[in-house]
C-alpha cells in the first residue's frame, strides 16, 4: 500500500498508463524507476504560427514591400507521420518574399514594392500575403498597391504623381492593417502587424515596409515608416524571422514558424538537418522555433 505521506487528499495510484493523486517528486522518481510511471506519449495536436517572407521594397524611391503572410491556429498531428516544414526567406530588393509552409499548410509570400521609374513607367506594387505599396511617377495617376491575401493580410497603399517638387510611394501592407498611401508631405507608412505569445512572450511580426520619396523642390518630405511588427522603414531591411516588408530599396525579413503543445508529451522524435531552428521548454509548453531551411519533423 503507497501512503499519501500525510497529506490529506485522494489515494495515489499509479500504472503504466495513468498516475493519480498528490505525488511528491522522489515518490513519483522511485516508480518511474521501477517502470511503473506511465510513459510520455506524442501529442495528437500542436499550435503553430506560420509567417512567409516579407516582399523587398521598390527600386529606388519605390513602394515599401507587403509582409509575409501570417496564419496561427492549430492542427492535428500523428507519431511516426513525416510533416514538411519550410521558412521562406525574404525578397531583395524589387522582388516578392519566399512562402512560408508547415503540416500542408502555406503562408503566401509578401509582395513586392512597386519599382520606381519617374516619368510615365507606372509600376503598382504587386500582390502577396500582404500586398506591396506602389510607387509614384511624373505623370498621371499614382500606381495601386498590390492586394492581401484574405486571412493573412492586407492590402498596399497607393503611390502619388509627382506634385510640387516631390515624388512620393506608398507603404506596403501588413497582417493587420493596410499600407498607407503616399501624400505630399510623406511617403506611405507600412501597415501594422499582429502580436502573438506562442513563443513564450508577446512578439508582433508581419509588418508592412515604409514608402520611398525624392525632394527636388519646395517644402521637404518625409519618407515612410515601417510598420509595427519588423516592416522596414525607407531604405531599410525588414527585421528577420518576422515577415516584414522591406522598405524602399530595401529587403523584406525572413519568416518564422513555431510549434508549441503541452510538456507532457513527448520532444519531436526528428528535425531534418536542413532546418534551423530554438527548443525552449518554459510555461507548460514544449516551443520549436523554426527560423530558416526547409526538412521533415516527426514525433515518435
Amino acid at each position: 500500500m503507497r501512503s499519501n505521506g500525510g497529506i490529506i487528499g485522494p489515494k495515489k495510484t499509479v500504472s503504466i498508463s495513468a498516475a493519480s493523486g498528490i505525488w511528491a517528486v522522489r515518490d513519483a522518481q522511485r516508480e518511474r524507476g521501477a517502470s511503473n510511471w506511465p510513459a510520455l506519449v506524442s501529442p495528437s495536436s500542436i499550435e503553430y504560427l506560420i509567417v512567409a517572407g516579407g516582399g523587398g521594397g521598390g527600386s529606388s524611391a519605390g513602394g515599401g514591400g507587403g509582409a509575409g503572410g501570417y496564419l496561427e491556429s492549430t492542427a492535428a498531428v500523428s507519431a511516426g507521420t513525416a510533416y514538411t516544414i519550410t521558412v521562406g526567406s525574404g525578397g531583395s530588393s524589387g522582388s516578392n518574399g519566399n512562402n512560408s509552409s508547415a503540416f500542408s499548410i502555406t503562408a503566401t509570400a509578401g509582395g513586392r514594392g512597386g519599382n520606381f521609374y519617374a516619368y510615365n513607367n507606372a509600376d503598382a506594387g504587386q500582390s502577396g500575403g500582404s500586398g506591396g505599396g506602389g510607387s509614384s511617377l511624373y505623370t498621371g495617376a499614382g500606381t495601386s498597391g498590390g492586394s492581401g491575401t484574405g486571412g493573412q493580410g492586407n492590402s498596399g497603399g497607393t503611390g502619388l504623381q509627382f506634385v510640387s517638387g516631390a515624388y512620393s510611394s506608398a507603404g506596403g501592407g501588413g497582417r493587420d492593417g493596410a499600407g498607407n498611401s503616399a501624400t505630399r508631405s510623406s511617403g506611405g507608412n507600412g501597415g501594422a502587424g499582429r502580436a502573438s505569445s506562442i513563443s513564450g512572450s508577446s512578439v508582433t511580426r508581419a509588418g508592412g515596409g515604409g514608402g520611398g520619396v525624392i525632394y527636388e523642390s519646395g517644402s521637404a518630405i518625409t519618407a515612410g515608416t515601417g510598420g509595427a511588427g519588423g516592416g522596414g522603414n525607407s531604405g531599410a531591411n525588414g527585421i528577420a524571422n518576422t515577415g516584414g516588408g522591406g522598405g524602399n530599396g530595401a529587403n523584406g525579413g525572413s519568416g518564422v514558424v513555431i510549434i508549441r503543445y503541452s510538456n507532457i508529451f513527448l520532444d519531436i522524435n526528428t528535425i531534418g538537418a536542413g532546418l534551423t531552428y530554438t527548443f525552449t521548454n518554459t510555461g507548460g509548453y514544449k516551443i520549436y522555433q523554426f527560423t530558416a531551411g526547409t526538412g521533415t519533423v516527426s514525433w515518435a
